[in-house]
């Protein structure tokens, strides 16, 4: 597998062309949710709805919590994308045993309280309106190997156009609170949250 490196200068030109995307290509974004600092390392859990996920969940961190960011992607597309590799980005092969490899060095990435590691537990794109999504097994070996404490976030990304040209970025974030942090837990709180979001954006377009 390939782990995360970092490249100071590519690093921050990929956040300020995150940031220009962003800009030339929603009329406007509007974060929503609370949070506090507990200097622990972040696992970020997101709905896995297109291409963007990923820049959309750097904006949140830019905008929010400020730490080292990491993702996965597939190896062969870090492969041919390699200068994310020097952002933050790792890889990963389904299908064989660097799938263990690389969900074991999510782990270690949380061992730092600077890191935040995002992490689609749906393991594919999805449409947006689902309101349940079911977690493949990826995060409860990530959750096996941890050996401290981490913040848990779930995120929530939907998109609306109306009568605009150019679409409203709503992106959703809310601390896990649950004291059981087990999978199913995790899971069945995150579904919940995911179907409140879904309410509130419903009415406010209505």
């Amino acid at each position: 597998m390939l782990k995360a490196k970092y490249n100071y200068i590519i690093y921050k030109f990929f956040s300020l062309y995150t940031i220009l995307l962003i800009k030339i290509y929603f009329k406007e974004v509007k974060i929503i949710g609370r949070y506090e600092e507990r200097n622990k390392p972040i696992l970020l859990l997101s709905n896995h709805t297109s291409w963007w996920d990923g820049f959309w969940s750097m904006v949140l961190n830019i905008k929010v919590f400020k730490r080292k960011f990491h993702f996965l992607m597939l190896e062969e597309q870090l492969k041919r994308h390699i200068y994310f590799n020097y952002a933050g980005g790792y890889s990963i092969k389904k299908k064989s045993k660097d799938l263990i490899e690389s969900l074991k060095y999510t782990a270690e990435l949380l061992k730092e309280k600077n890191n935040l590691v995002l992490f689609f537990p749906q393991g594919s794109i999805q449409s947006q309106y689902k309101n349940q999504i079911k977690f493949q097994s990826g995060l409860k070996k990530i959750l096996e190997n941890l050996e401290n404490e981490i913040t848990i976030l779930f995120q929530v990304n939907l998109i609306e156009y109306l009568n605009q040209k150019k679409p409203t970025l709503y992106i959703y974030f809310q601390e896990y609170e649950g004291s059981n942090s087990t999978f199913h837990e995790i899971e069945k709180n995150y579904n919940i949250f995911l179907e409140k979001c879904l309410n509130e954006l419903k009415e406010i377009c209505i």
